[in-house]
């Protein structure tokens, strides 16, 4: 838990703003977003195994209608 605690007083000290999250058994997630990428980064509460994933924009702006795309494809 000692990385977990060390990593989010890092981004703090950083000015590096996150939320925390919980998807899956075990693991708590850290979401970050900065500009141009959004990373997830897991933490487990047993064995300390760190998971990190990184999404990075390929600079697509799009305008309002996106938004129609995101409620017809991903609700349940």
């Amino acid at each position: 838990m000692k990385k977990f605690i060390d990593f989010l007083e890092k981004l703090e000290s950083n000015n590096i703003y996150y939320t925390l999250d919980k998807t899956r058994d075990e693991y708590i997630r850290v979401d970050i977003s900065v500009p141009g990428e959004i990373w997830e980064v897991e933490f487990a509460a047993e064995d300390g195994d760190i998971v990190v994933e990184r999404f990075k924009s390929v600079g697509n702006v799009e305008g309002e209608e996106a938004l129609n795309y995101l409620f017809e494809n991903f609700t349940d």
